[in-house]
């Protein structure tokens, strides 16, 4: 079996050429003036059991990533092949709705906002047992004996089923949110900023439950955060995005210490360090954050980057595996001496 076998058996998702566009309307008739380009050309791939960091400045993407991938969005373009544990490598961008349905239960979602993702009309019951009821799992006392189940596994007790998310805290409704996604043993979750809204003391207690959880069931995440702290604590490996697109992807010590982006360069440099003798100086970027309606041309990261040159405004990098499964979008990737997170 050659390298390329292995990896295809090892992965559970592969994304090719994503393409999420949205259209901009104006006028009295609603004419399409122009495009959004949230997600513009994403490559990633993701192993069974590992955890994948997705992060970058708000608006850059990631949200509109993974609910595409999850087909909560419909694609523009682009390829999503997901290895279903039955029906083996599937295309999720061609399956019509019926053929979805089958494959959604290993495929779930934890939300950013524990307070609006949940029904404040539905019991803690009713909520995890929704997806339970939908896809004809369980009724009667075996329904109620899940969710039991399901609530323990989160940390939290039987008893709490009678009552509304009203009567619980942020963290509280996020590992109710979590018992959810946990309800028809899903092998892919994609996290979507779940600790973002949390006090720093309930984030960790939620992180913890989550490297519990996946040790516990192998369960695959793909954690979409801004804190690149905590990314840096849960990921194997990390992907930067920057306007729609991946500029780098690898593991997380070689993404942390030796970037090979000067985007991830200057996300490196903000990290905050604990030493208070230390003096780093952030990198500081000119100019704005390019709009995904009207990108630069070539590189969308030249007009801000320190070391850009005349190739990098006429044409656009390609993401190229610039060392053993380290990939970047930079026409200088070979060649740039980066900075990474300690100096």
């Amino acid at each position: 079996m050659d390298k390329a076998d292995l990896m295809q058996q090892e992965l559970l998702l592969d994304v090719k050429g994503l393409k999420k566009y949205f259209p901009v309307q104006s006028g009295l008739l609603r004419r399409t003036v122009g495009t959004v380009r949230a997600v513009d050309g994403v490559d990633l791939f993701v192993r069974k059991g590992e955890t994948l960091g997705l992060v970058g400045e708000s608006g850059c993407g990631k949200t509109t990533a993974g609910r595409t991938i999850l087909r909560l969005l419909q694609p523009t373009a682009g390829e999503i092949r997901f290895n279903d544990p039955k029906l083996g490598w599937v295309n999720l961008e061609r399956m019509s709705r019926q053929e979805l349905a089958a494959v959604r239960p290993n495929m779930q979602i934890i939300f950013q906002d524990p307070f609006s993702s949940l029904n404040p009309r539905m019991t803690v019951e009713r909520i995890i047992a929704e997806p339970l009821v939908i896809n004809k799992v369980a009724k009667g006392q075996e329904l109620k004996d899940r969710v039991a189940d399901l609530l323990r596994v989160v940390g939290m007790r039987p008893e709490y089923m009678s009552r509304y998310p009203h009567a619980f805290s942020g963290g509280q409704r996020q590992r109710i949110g979590i018992a959810r996604a946990l309800a028809l043993n899903p092998k892919l979750i994609i996290c979507d900023e779940p600790v973002s809204a949390l006090d720093v003391s309930i984030q960790a207690q939620v992180l913890n439950l989550l490297e519990d959880l996946q040790a516990q069931f192998d369960l695959t995440y793909i954690f979409i955060a801004h804190d690149l702290s905590v990314v840096e604590h849960i990921s194997d490996r990390v992907a930067v995005m920057y306007v729609g697109q991946i500029v780098e992807l690898a593991s997380t010590d070689e993404l942390y210490y030796t970037p090979k982006h000067p985007y991830t360069e200057a996300l490196m440099a903000a990290v905050p360090k604990p030493d208070p003798r230390r003096r780093d100086r952030p990198i500081k970027l000119p100019g704005e954050v390019a709009s995904p309606v009207n990108p630069p041309s070539g590189c969308y990261f030249h007009p801000r980057c320190r070391y850009a040159k005349e190739v990098c405004s006429k044409e656009a990098p390609v993401f190229r595996e610039v060392t053993p499964l380290h990939y970047a979008r930079c026409h200088f990737a070979d060649e740039l001496k980066l900075r990474g997170v300690v100096g």
